[in-house]
């Protein structure tokens, strides 16, 4: 019988639904469920029938983080693991490479650590109630380094994310969603449905411009408000001509929905 992969991959229409699958170790992430989730990212970036990504976990949690015995000796050199050839890593450290389309994320259960960094770094974030979220790093010997001393702080404030930071604190998916970590909770056996159902409305919008939008939105995050503003208008040109847009137009026209074809 074959092992069962530890990422599943499954396109759900213009929608790619990416799950851990180790359900009996709480979906703890090694080297190779990273490095599958890379590849993973870049079909999502590169294929253009594709339009939105959820990342979820199979069972009762997201992920517990790092399987830390795999992870020890390539922190000790200071670097994460090689990215395979053509994939993207999913943190998002490199903004030069990352992926060009949203990713949605629905967490449930234990969500420690890359749970939390892989979720600043995704665009929208759905979680239950109940679960359970911590950077725990620094119970662990070592700091948070999938980018979360660089994005907690721009999402929650300084000391929300000092608090979780320095003091590997637990915190419940309602407290996530008070301090603005999560942007919708829902019960726990609805939460990948309602992440699927906010994926399908992205990808119900012009490509292009959606796109275009998070492109330009992370571009002002990683260089300052002047470098977006100084892009916003000269991106417009090329959308303005492009099919899509005149659909749109012929639709208003029509009164009707547009149907978008990402050209």
């Amino acid at each position: 019988m074959s092992q069962e992969p530890k990422l599943t991959v499954e396109r759900r229409g213009q929608v790619l639904l990416m799950g851990f699958n180790r359900p009996a170790k709480r979906n703890a992430m090694d080297v190779d469920t990273y490095q599958q989730l890379s590849l993973a990212y870049a079909e999502l970036d590169r294929d253009p029938a594709l339009r939105c990504g959820v990342l979820f976990g199979h069972g009762e949690h997201f992920t517990a983080g790092l399987d830390l015995v795999q992870w020890a000796p390539v922190f000790a050199e200071g670097r994460w693991p090689l990215t395979p050839p053509g994939g993207i890593e999913p943190f998002g450290i490199d903004e030069s490479r990352r992926c060009s389309k949203p990713i949605i994320t629905a967490a449930r259960g234990v969500s420690f650590t890359v749970a939390v960094e892989l979720m600043l770094a995704a665009d929208i974030r759905i979680a239950a109630p109940d679960a359970r979220f911590g950077q725990l790093e620094v119970q662990r010997g070592f700091y948070a380094c999938g980018g979360a001393t660089v994005r907690l702080a721009r999402e929650v404030g300084w000391g929300h994310a000092m608090k979780i930071l320095l003091g590997g604190q637990e915190f419940s998916g309602e407290e996530a969603y008070r301090i603005g970590l999560v942007q919708e909770l829902a019960p726990a056996d609805q939460v990948l449905e309602r992440a699927i159902a906010q994926a399908e409305i992205i990808a119900r919008q012009a490509p292009l411009g959606v796109q275009a939008t998070l492109r330009l939105s992370r571009l002002a995050r990683s260089q300052g408000d002047l470098a977006g503003l100084a892009a916003m208008l000269p991106e417009l040109p090329p959308i303005m001509a492009s099919e899509d847009s005149k659909e749109a137009v012929r639709a208003f026209a029509e009164r009707r929905a547009p149907v978008f074809v990402g050209r």
